[in-house]
């Protein structure tokens, strides 16, 4: 089946009844529709694409990793609102001249007395605009902080998760997320191919025997990347403070740069994973 809408719900529901099932991505499917769509040519091109030897397929998902990952997904949600939040009180307080600087830390800090203090020049409507407005950003943050408690009461109940949390640069955001995104390492051949799953792997443009690589191709999973990648940077800030410069990390930053560093980082993250 393709892997779409309640495709894992219903791979579970054919696996009790004794069938084996195989989710391919809607994108491996698509070269082989020979016409214009519909349930037989559909149907045609998913039977044409499973046959390939070479073809990849989608693990199927656990009820509680699908919950987990509901939890991650509302919890982006959230914090995509936040940030869009913040950014309307900023533009609304720069209007009258009041700057805040960037980052969300100091619109919590500095937003209230900078209101109190432009009392005389600020309209009482605006100023209750914006004390309405940070009590929705309060709201957000603690709806973030209440997933995150749920995403880690998790987390210390699965052993898996709590083994990936060892490693440097995985928390338990972090390894929460690639056990439920993953499930079974084993549908992976070796620590590459899931490096290049994630998309960390460098595109090809290769032709005529020579190679060239370019920058990651950025396939897969977007939010565990992201996880991967931001992890990785916070390894590589603590490790220019605290290892010594033949590090391997610190000799690659200082010869390619922090950010292919920490892409770098991220990749051989991912193949310890």
């Amino acid at each position: 089946m393709e892997a779409c809408g309640s495709a894992h719900h219903w791979a579970r529901q054919l696996q009790a009844l004794g069938h084996t099932v195989k989710l391919i991505a809607p994108q491996f499917v698509k070269p082989y529709v020979k016409s214009d769509k519909n349930d037989v040519a559909d149907a045609q091109a998913i039977c044409e694409a499973v046959g390939r030897p070479t073809m990849r397929f989608v693990p199927i998902k656990s009820i509680d990793q699908q919950a987990v990952l509901s939890l991650h997904r509302a919890r982006q949600g959230f914090i995509k609102a936040r940030t869009a939040q913040a950014n309307q009180i900023r533009g609304l307080l720069a209007e009258y001249d009041l700057v805040v600087p960037q980052g969300i830390s100091y619109i919590r800090q500095r937003v209230p007395a900078l209101i109190e203090d432009a009392a005389s020049e600020v309209p009482g409507m605006f100023r209750a605009l914006v004390e309405r407005l940070l009590e929705h950003l309060r709201l957000l943050d603690r709806q973030v902080d209440k997933i995150e408690i749920q995403i880690k009461a998790w987390h210390r109940s699965d052993q898996a998760s709590q083994r990936l949390e060892q490693i440097p640069g995985i928390g338990p955001l972090t390894a929460t997320a690639m056990v439920a995104t993953v499930g079974d390492a084993r549908n992976f051949k070796s620590g590459r191919e899931l490096a290049a799953w994630l998309g960390l792997v460098p595109r090809q443009h290769s032709s005529g025997g020579k190679p060239t690589l370019l920058s990651i191709n950025k396939r897969g999973d977007v939010y565990l990347r992201t996880l991967l990648i931001h992890g990785a940077r916070s390894l590589a800030y603590s490790i220019g403070r605290k290892a010594p410069p033949e590090h391997w990390l610190c000799k690659l930053i200082h010869r390619r740069g922090t950010n292919i560093a920490v892409v770098a980082q991220a990749n051989k993250t991912a193949r310890i994973v």
